[in-house]
């Protein structure tokens, strides 16, 4: 078989050229060219075959939909994050930094479907078939029956999922997978690109769920071209600190579930393990209050989190410095004026650190408020009353504004044994309401400013 001819095209005009120059030959655009194949009069058509079978036109109102059926891994909190489970045909991108465990849990994942009856494959282009093996006795999967290939040719690769028919495959990963159509060496942009376009190709007409690791740059984003990320259904990334036990992963897009999605994990000597009680990762256990500690709930997709934010401010030079972990540094500077402007409270001479503990990283604005309370109990050396927790957005004109699904919020505080929670006024619930009895134990201080919020605060001091 003829090996079809390389070609450059031009990413700013669409010309081509046989060859790679620096300058596009055509509109003269610098690092425009972009490596293909130029294929022969006929063929193109079947090598680019549309994904999805052609249909006919359709009012929207007629078309019939339905349930996605899913099928558990066998592992809770990855369904959580995929939204109940994989999904037939599906194309799952999962992300993270090296070492962080997606080998370890795509393993455990494929080892737990394949016990419930689907076939599986683990198709490995980073390590030999004995270090999978020795990986899977560390985990306690002695006698797992997936089957592993240790392959990076596209076209062996695509062969044997035609041919083994797995329910799912996981491709270890699309980096080192490379095509023979191409001259360029693997992982560069237009390998990974024709790779994962074959590969999306044969899980959406062959009903195979492929599950594609991706690396990741040092910045932290998946490496490789962004198409890879649109070309997807699912997108996860690995999160967690090295030094830690902990990994968070996060749904980032998501065609058959919630996006923002997290799924909590520890680390053990026999794999990863799902957390049941995450909120207890980011609680530090204080015997007694301490200043500069206060409590929050935030959201992660569906999933309430009671997370810990501290505070420490301290005298500072004539530069003071704020410094925030896990939270937005830009929006600390506009709160720290808005607790001096309108709660007469002023940290100019200050510094200023800021922490969300546990590594979660916040970025929803309904942690001002919690921030802006940890902040003035370090100031004044005042720990705030043990069960305290508080939570609420807070503007320019020191109005506090409700945090979105603020009732699960504190259903979840109460359920946890939180006895009094600062909230915005149109997050508390209506005295005599049908719910009153899920807040039962939990003393609610509604406030619509932030001047109330530290009355109230003294108040229970």
């Amino acid at each position: 078989m003829a090996k079809d001819k390389t070609v450059f095209s031009c990413t700013e005009c669409g010309g081509s050229t046989p060859k790679w120059q620096g300058k596009c030959p055509n509109c003269g655009a610098w690092n425009s060219l972009i490596e293909g194949v130029a294929e022969p009069a006929g063929t193109a058509r079947n090598r680019f075959a549309s994904l999805a079978p052609v249909s006919e036109v359709a009012v929207l109102s007629d078309i019939e939909a339905a349930e996605v059926p899913r099928t558990p891994t066998g592992i809770d909190e990855l369904d959580r994050v995929l939204g109940g489970g994989i999904v037939q045909g599906g194309v799952i991108l999962i992300g993270g930094d090296p070492g962080i465990g997606k080998s370890t849990l795509l393993l455990q994942a494929l080892d737990g479907l394949q016990r419930s009856g689907a076939s599986t494959l683990y198709v490995t282009g980073e390590e030999s078939g004995a270090q999978v093996a020795l990986r899977s006795r560390r985990l306690g999967l002695d006698r797992s029956q997936v089957k592993v290939l240790a392959e990076i040719q596209l076209d062996k690769i695509l062969g044997t999922i035609a041919s083994q028919q797995p329910a799912v495959a996981v491709i270890d990963s699309i980096q080192t997978v490379y095509s023979d159509q191409l001259t360029s060496a693997p992982g560069s942009v237009a390998q990974v690109r024709e790779c994962a376009a074959h590969l999306t190709r044969a899980a959406k007409s062959g009903g195979t769920t492929i599950v594609l690791v991706g690396h990741v740059t040092k910045e932290g984003a998946l490496a490789g071209p962004r198409v890879l990320e649109h070309m997807v259904d699912t997108v996860l990334y690995f999160e967690g600190d090295t030094h830690s036990s902990f990994r968070l992963v996060r749904a980032i897009k998501n065609r058959f579930g919630a996006v923002n999605e997290i799924g909590v994990f520890a680390m053990t000597e026999k794999g990863l393990k799902g957390v049941a009680n995450p909120s207890a990762i980011f609680l530090s256990q204080h015997s007694e209050p301490v200043p500069g500690s206060c409590v929050m709930v935030t959201l992660e997709g569906t999933r309430p989190l009671l997370v810990e934010i501290q505070a420490l401010v301290d005298s500072g030079g004539p530069s003071p410095r704020r410094l925030s972990v896990g939270l937005d540094r830009d929006r600390l500077a506009m709160l720290l004026a808005v607790l001096h402007r309108h709660a007469g409270v002023a940290c100019m001479d200050q510094d200023v650190f800021v922490n969300a503990v546990g590594g979660v990283r916040i970025s929803e604005p309904a942690a001002d408020l919690a921030v802006m309370l940890a902040i003035t109990s370090s100031l004044r050396g005042k720990a705030l009353p043990k069960g305290f927790l508080a939570f609420g957005e807070v503007g320019l004109a020191g109005e506090v504004r409700p945090a979105p699904r603020g009732q699960e919020r504190l259903r979840e505080a109460a359920k946890l044994g939180f006895s009094v929670a600062v909230v915005p006024k149109a997050n508390a619930p209506k005295a005599g309401g049908r719910g009153a009895r899920e807040f039962e134990g939990l003393t609610i201080h509604p406030v619509e400013r932030i001047e109330e919020a530290l009355e109230v605060v003294r108040g229970l001091a």
